[in-house]
């Protein structure tokens, strides 16, 4: 008896191998940038999820440098395209080009067919280049001129903004938030932390040169094979209703004018998966809801313009949902 118990909590899928290339993804990363451990592992998260992320912060603080670097990591495609007012949508998506030799118009495809593609602020473009992002990030095809162009897998988007700088920047509308996986908030370094970026930089800069490379970890195909072993994971029913009592609280909360939407319900089980697997196990608990719940959720719901005027944040919000939803046992 005893050892058909010891059997049943045996770990039913391997992730030892996804465990060990993830740290060795974050000691990459870790030899360029100090700190912003959180933002990393959201990075690697989202890519494993099969999600975009959408990166919040000052100027300065890494976001782009990250991005790049965990494109580097992975042996697949990488683009990156810099958002400007001038910007159109044929110059993300790719526009039909007339060759004279065969007399028709032939498809150019444009920066975002790549398996890792990075938006620099993209805020700074028009509504209808952000718009042109829709359809290639929720279902990883393109239409042109009425024919569909697949992408190619692993697919994540990795858009960046400046929350401080209003001038020139255009808001994203809800409908294209709510298809970013998480909206990552980062935020200065600590006082040793940037005493360490100081040493480093400066060991650098004696030796010539600046080491912001980091070496290939991971191929596109295995990447794609772990996010086909996550599927696997286990997530009791009561963990279901979990994730349902939590997106439920949103829509009933009196802070909030909007909750957030079912997307939003299958983000969070979908992480959690990603996060118990980056943990090497095959098991979901209520942590890993707690833990990714913050990041999905705050661009998702909207306060109420009482609560904005009084300065209570989303974040305060959610964790204040989290405290309340009772966490099954």
């Amino acid at each position: 008896m005893e050892e058909m118990e010891l059997q049943s909590f045996q770990t039913r899928t391997d992730f030892s191998a996804l465990h060990e290339i993830i740290n060795a993804i974050r000691a990459e990363i870790g030899k360029v940038i100090v700190g912003q451990h959180g933002m990393v592992d959201l990075l690697i998260t989202g890519l494993l999820s099969e999600g975009h992320i959408l990166i919040e912060g000052v100027p300065g603080v890494a976001k782009t440098l990250a991005s790049k670097l965990l494109a580097q990591c992975v042996d697949a495609q990488f683009a990156r395209i810099q958002f400007t007012p001038d910007l159109m949508p044929a110059d993300v998506l790719g526009t039909a080009v007339f060759n004279p030799n065969s007399r028709e118009f032939e498809y150019k495809k444009g920066p975002v067919f790549a398996n890792i593609v990075l938006t620099d602020e993209i805020n700074r473009a028009p509504a209808k280049t952000q718009a042109a992002l829709f359809e290639v990030m929720e279902e990883q095809q393109i239409t042109n001129d009425g024919i569909t162009y697949k992408l190619d897998g692993p697919f994540m988007v990795i858009a960046t903004q400046n929350p401080i700088e209003q001038e020139g920047t255009y808001r994203l509308p809800e409908a294209q938030l709510d298809r970013f996986l998480f909206k990552i908030i980062v935020h200065y370094p600590t006082a040793a932390e940037e005493v360490t970026m100081l040493q480093l930089a400066h060991q650098q800069h004696r030796k010539g040169g600046s080491a912001l490379s980091a070496a290939k970890i991971v191929s596109g195909a295995q990447i794609k094979a772990f996010q086909e072993q996550i599927r696997s994971v286990v997530v009791e029913d009561k963990l279901l209703h979990y994730i349902s009592d939590i997106i439920q609280a949103t829509r009933l909360n009196a802070s909030l004018f909007m909750g957030a939407s079912p997307r939003a319900s299958l983000a969070v089980m979908n992480c959690a998966k990603t996060v118990a697997a980056m943990a090497n196990r095959d098991f979901v608990t209520p942590d890993d809801i707690r833990y990714i719940a913050p990041h999905i959720l705050r661009h998702r719901i909207i306060l109420t313009p009482e609560r904005e005027m009084e300065g209570i944040s989303t974040d305060e919000v959610i964790q204040d949902i989290l405290k309340n939803v009772e966490v099954p046992r």
